[in-house]
């Protein structure tokens, strides 16, 4: 019998139960994935906690992963047992076996390690699509990422300085802003010993930025809108310090007739063909050099609930996995 964790009732980290657990086999169209690691990120615990909601209980944590395919149902064509694959979007991540519509994984390239697939599934998409197609990001611009030294903006400083962009970050600690700056960006704001509106500014020679990238929520709003140029575009796509007010659309006239984006990354692989042009982006910049990829935490599966309060704590850099 394999292990999994078990969400069987909503709330903190606690109630994250490492578990027997049966996937069970392939189904028409399926893969059975024997892993190597999964991914952990901040929707994870909006769906521990229930402010995303999961259709069933008990339902078995977690939406990225990588392993070998141990199985095969049928009618899949795209692979066989041995491959090496990934995925994201998939329910049930936080386990040794899971099973995995063969429509939603994608190979993974002998350049690429299964850990390091797993790791960036989700946040790596993440910033293929935000830098690559929600605003399309190259030489001219200057952006603006909040939580520059997390999962996904250690990502995005790099990627988006390979596209030529001036890219600048916010931090929370010293130690953080230095591994920013290691990581493509140009200049790194601590957020608790500066006023990140007035040091945009400062930046910027008072120009401002083209496009703000915002995962943390509550606490970076609505000065995020403050460091736009007018007819900039403020993309929120996340809420790590909570939830956004009500928000009265006259804002964003008041600011510069701005631009406002609440993307989700399963709106941008919903089909196959970009689900495989985002993978292909992503492990390519990773093959190259040109994005490497931190793992600065790992935690066996079974402690999964320390991985939580981690994260929860800020007490994160870089990706975080749970090895199985």
């Amino acid at each position: 019998m394999s292990k999994a964790i078990v969400v069987h009732e909503l709330g903190g980290p606690e109630v994250l139960s490492y578990e027997d657990h049966d996937p069970g086999r392939p189904g028409r169209g399926e893969i059975l994935v024997a892993q190597e690691a999964a991914g952990l990120n901040f929707i994870d615990v909006y769906f521990r906690t229930g402010l995303y909601k999961s259709d069933k209980l008990p339902f078995v944590l977690g939406k990225e992963g990588a392993g070998i395919v141990e199985a095969v149902g049928e009618g899949v064509t795209r692979f066989k047992e041995g491959d090496r694959v990934a995925y994201n979007g998939v329910s049930g991540a936080y386990a040794e076996k899971v099973l995995v519509d063969a429509e939603r994984a994608v190979a993974v390239p002998e350049a690429v390690e299964l850990k390091t697939a797993a790791a960036v599934m989700l946040k790596g998409m993440t910033a293929e699509y935000l830098l690559r197609r929600t605003f399309r990001v190259g030489p001219d611009t200057v952006l603006l990422f909040h939580a520059a030294a997390g999962g996904v903006g250690l990502i995005a400083g790099q990627w988006a300085k390979h596209l030529g962009a001036t890219v600048i970050g916010t931090a929370g600690s010293p130690e953080k802003c230095k591994l920013a700056l290691e990581h493509g960006y140009d200049h790194v704001i601590n957020y608790n010993d500066e006023d990140f509106v007035a040091r945009v500014k400062e930046i910027t020679d008072g120009r401002k930025c083209d496009v703000v990238y915002d995962s943390v929520g509550k606490d970076t709003f609505p000065a995020s809108l403050d460091c736009l140029r007018p007819r900039g575009l403020w993309v929120t796509f996340g809420q790590s310090s909570g939830k956004l007010p009500e928000i009265d659309l006259a804002i964003l006239n008041q600011k510069g007739s701005l631009f406002a984006t609440r993307p989700t990354l399963f709106h941008y692989v919903a089909t196959r063909e970009d689900l495989e042009a985002s993978a292909k982006a992503l492990f390519g910049v990773i093959a190259s050099g040109a994005v490497k990829i931190e793992i600065g935490q790992s935690f066996p599966l079974s402690e999964a609930a320390e991985a939580h309060r981690a994260l929860e704590g800020r007490r994160t850099t870089g990706a975080t996995v749970l090895t199985i």
